[in-house]
């Protein structure tokens, strides 16, 4: 089937980083954080929450600490949620009054772990273990027992994602037991992850019945606490629900009263939704372009290759990336794409375009990333754009799992 051209002129937004770029003296692939963008995006996230909700950043989704530490500041929150054991070190150090939330279990030697490094009388804030079965909640009375710790506990529900954590019948119920009869354990409420909804097509409703079941789902599960433990919803410290893609979904505090929100400050293109519309893309990766080529052309197969130049006039030019086989897709010179045959590349990208691409060797090629949470601690040090001009450099948070 024969294909349209999708080459044209670069857009004059990235030319403006390119330049930035160039002025800063960066000639390596980087990482580009738009700072008036993800502050559009901040105060586009402070109208969109309903009143008296709080917000809980996901600190997977912003692992750099002096990202982390602009958004807290300026949507005035020391909620995060961590997913491991550096992180939580890592945030605990940047803001010794963090209030943190783990966003998945973890064995209990990793909560040993964290205590036995990390003196209680050394901070001020909060850790809230996550927990999905009664056997892990068995786990965590025994060490806190052993240690002679009272450990907050937050009770994971599955509210139709289907990843784990505890369905509301019986042995929700046992937990909450266990929980009432064991003074080492806490019960400071629950957490309801719900990103199937956003993916729910509206079509006859769909999505709005999918939100209804998570919501009922979640009303059980908070009587049940109250008939058990004789604890009101209200009193409790965590309700929280939600993720970038689905907490536009929640106009009022009645089953949540925190929502998790992290990569749509940055916007990559997995949260590009109707939900979403209103936030802006701010994080691109910047990579040069090492080797600009004419027609494509297929190692051994070169004789075809005018057959599907002539169905594609998007195989005209050939550009060779300085990296690559990041999780992100072209966005600028427009039009670019990888290819299928060639295959992809961490050493040299390829990437084709159509006769009107318009790119220099050493010029910067633009991609989108698909997601924060990994890109962001690929680069190093990230370069923060502003106003024209490469403002500082931000350095992430160590690697982990």
């Amino acid at each position: 089937m024969l294909r349209r051209d999708k080459s044209g002129p670069r857009e004059p937004y990235f030319l403006d980083v390119q330049q930035a770029l160039r002025e800063a003296g960066i000639s390596q692939p980087a990482l580009v954080l738009d700072e008036g963008r993800l502050r559009q995006n901040i105060r586009q996230l402070k109208g969109d929450l309903p009143d008296g909700m709080k917000l809980r950043l996901v600190a997977k989704s912003l692992p750099v600490p002096e990202l982390l530490k602009l958004v807290s500041t300026e949507l005035g929150t020391h909620r995060y949620m961590t997913f491991n054991l550096t992180m939580l070190k890592e945030v605990t150090e940047l803001d010794p009054t963090a209030d943190q939330l783990l966003g998945k279990p973890l064995p209990v030697t990793r909560a040993a772990d964290y205590y036995s490094r990390t003196p209680t009388n050394e901070t001020t804030g909060e850790i809230y273990w996550l927990i999905d079965t009664e056997s892990r909640l068995q786990e965590y009375a025994e060490f806190a027992l052993s240690k002679n710790l009272t450990l907050n506990i937050v009770l994971e529900l599955d509210v139709g994602l289907h990843r784990g954590g505890f369905e509301v019948d019986g042995q929700l119920a046992q937990a909450l037991e266990t929980i009432k009869t064991d003074i080492s354990l806490k019960f400071c409420g629950f957490m309801g992850y719900e990103a199937h909804i956003a993916k729910a097509p509206t079509l006859l409703g769909m999505r709005q019945k999918a939100l209804n079941k998570a919501v009922s789902i979640y009303a059980r599960a908070l009587e049940m606490a109250e008939q058990v433990l004789g604890v009101k919803a209200s009193d409790l410290p965590i309700r929280n629900a939600a993720g970038s893609p689905t907490f536009r979904l929640y106009d009022s505090t009645e089953i949540a009263n925190e929502v998790s929100v992290g990569s749509v400050l940055v916007k990559p293109s997995d949260f590009e939704t109707d939900l979403l519309e209103n936030y802006a893309p701010a994080l691109f990766i910047a990579a040069p372009a090492i080797k600009v080529g004419g027609r494509m052309k297929t190692p051994v197969l070169e004789a075809f290759d005018p057959l599907k130049r002539l169905l594609n006039p998007n195989l005209d030019r050939s550009i060779f990336l300085h990296g690559g086989n990041w999780k992100a897709y072209p966005v600028d010179p427009p039009g670019l794409a990888y290819n299928p045959i060639y295959g992809r590349s961490s050493n040299q990208e390829m990437l084709n375009g159509g006769p009107k691409t318009a790119i220099l060797p050493d010029e910067f090629v633009f991609l989108r990333p698909s997601q924060s949470e990994a890109v962001l601690l690929q680069f190093g040090d990230i370069a923060v754009y502003k106003d024209g001009a490469i403002v500082d450099t931000w350095s992430p948070f160590s690697p982990s799992v």
